[in-house]
C-alpha cells in the first residue's frame, strides 16, 4: 500500500514514525520542512512539490498540513482516487465541503477524520458504559479541556502554530474539537448551541483562547463545555450525570470514577498505569488502514465529521451574535 503524508509538523512526524513501524507500506512525505529529508535513509520518498507528489498516485493520503488547506488538498487527492485520512479539525470553514463529499461518494472512497481521543481507553470505556445503559437516562454532562498552549510543543514557537493563527484555521474551538467530537459520539446529534468565546489571556495570538458553551442534544441531554489555551496545570475531565448515578473521567490522573445511586459508593478504575499517549495514534491508524483494506466505512468519516464541524461553527456563530443557534 502506497501512503502519502502531506505536512511534516508535529502530527505529521508522529503519523510518519508510526507508519514506519507497520509492514508492507510504501511511505511518501510531501513537505518543505528540511527535517523530512532525514527520512530518506529510512526508505521514505520526499517531495517538496504537492503536484509532484500527486503523480505518485497514492492509495491512501494522510492530510496533516494547516487546517485552512485541508479541503483543497483533500479534493485534489480524492480526484485521483486516494482514500483520505484528514487530521482534525476537518476544515476552518464549510466552504467546498459539499464538493468534497460529492467526489467521495462518486468514487466510493474510505475516509476518516483523525480524532485520537476516540481511541483513548478512558473515552472508550465511557462509550461502552453508556452503550450498556449503566447510568440509565442521562441528564447532563460537564466537559473541560484547558491547558497552557506554549507548553504543548516545548522548543517550538507557539505563535507560528496553526492553532494560534486565524488565517490557518486556529482558535480553541476548532483546535480542541476533540471534546465536541466525543460528546457527539456519546450522545448523538446536537439540537442547539449557546456559546461565549473570546481572547482573554495575554498569549500572543489572533484567535479565541476561551470558549464556554451549552450544547443541547436532540435527546434533551445538556452538556456544558469549557475550552481554553491558558490553564495551568492542565485539566481534561468529563462528568456525566444520569438517573442511576454518575461517571467522572480525568485524563491527567488517568482514572474513571463511577458512582452508583443504588450502593451510594464510588468505584475507581485506573485506565492504564503506564499510559502511552502514542498508543491512541497507533490504534487510530491501524483501524483506518484496516477499513481501507476491507473496503469498510470508518467511524468519524468526512460525512460524520462534517456534522461535528457544524456544531463548532454554531458555537462560533453564537458567540458572535449572542444568540442561541439551532442545528438541523
Amino acid at each position: 500500500m502506497k501512503i502519502l503524508i502531506i505536512g511534516y509538523g508535529s502530527i505529521g512526524k508522529r503519523h510518519t514514525n508510526n507508519l514506519l513501524n507497520i509492514d508492507n507500506l510504501e511511505i511518501i512525505v510531501c513537505s518543505k520542512n528540511k527535517e523530512s529529508f532525514k527520512l530518506i535513509k529510512k526508505g521514505v520518498k520526499i517531495f517538496t512539490s504537492f503536484e509532484d507528489a500527486l503523480k505518485e498516485k497514492p492509495d491512501v493520503s494522510i492530510i496533516c498540513n494547516e487546517t485552512s488547506f485541508h479541503i483543497d488538498t483533500a479534493i485534489k487527492l480524492a480526484k485521483i482516487n486516494s482514500h483520505l485520512f484528514i487530521e482534525k479539525p476537518l476544515s476552518h470553514s464549510l466552504d467546498d465541503m459539499n464538493k468534497l463529499l460529492k467526489i467521495i461518494k462518486q468514487k466510493k472512497l474510505i475516509t476518516m477524520v483523525g480524532c485520537n481521543m476516540r481511541f483513548h481507553d478512558g473515552i472508550k470505556s465511557i462509550k461502552k458504559f453508556l452503550d450498556n445503559n449503566e447510568l440509565g437516562q442521562i441528564f447532563s454532562v460537564i466537559a473541560e479541556n484547558g491547558s497552557y498552549m506554549p507548553d504543548w510543543h516545548p522548543g517550538e514557537n507557539y505563535q507560528i502554530s496553526y492553532a494560534s493563527n486565524k488565517k490557518l484555521g486556529g482558535g480553541v474551538v476548532l483546535t480542541q474539537i476533540h471534546e465536541i467530537d466525543y460528546l457527539c459520539w456519546f450522545f448523538g446529534k446536537v439540537s442547539n448551541v449557546s456559546s461565549v468565546s473570546g481572547k482573554l489571556s495575554d498569549l500572543q495570538l489572533d484567535v479565541e483562547d476561551f470558549s464556554s458553551s451549552i450544547l443541547k442534544f436532540k435527546n434533551n441531554i445538556i452538556a456544558e463545555l469549557h475550552l481554553d489555551y491558558y490553564q495551568k496545570p492542565a485539566v481534561r475531565t468529563c462528568k456525566i450525570m444520569g438517573k442511576k448515578g454518575k461517571i467522572i473521567w480525568n485524563y491527567e490522573n488517568n482514572y474513571l470514577q463511577i458512582f452508583k445511586n443504588s450502593t451510594k459508593k464510588f468505584s475507581t478504575k485506573l485506565i492504564d498505569k503506564k499510559f502511552d499517549r502514542n498508543k491512541m495514534y497507533v490504534e487510530e491508524l491501524k483501524y483506518f488502514l484496516n477499513c481501507v483494506k476491507k473496503k469498510k466505512n470508518c467511524m468519524n468519516s468526512v460525512v460524520e465529521a462534517y456534522e461535528i464541524q457544524k456544531v463548532a461553527f454554531a458555537m462560533k456563530n453564537s458567540s458572535i451574535t449572542g444568540k442561541k443557534i439551532s442545528l438541523k
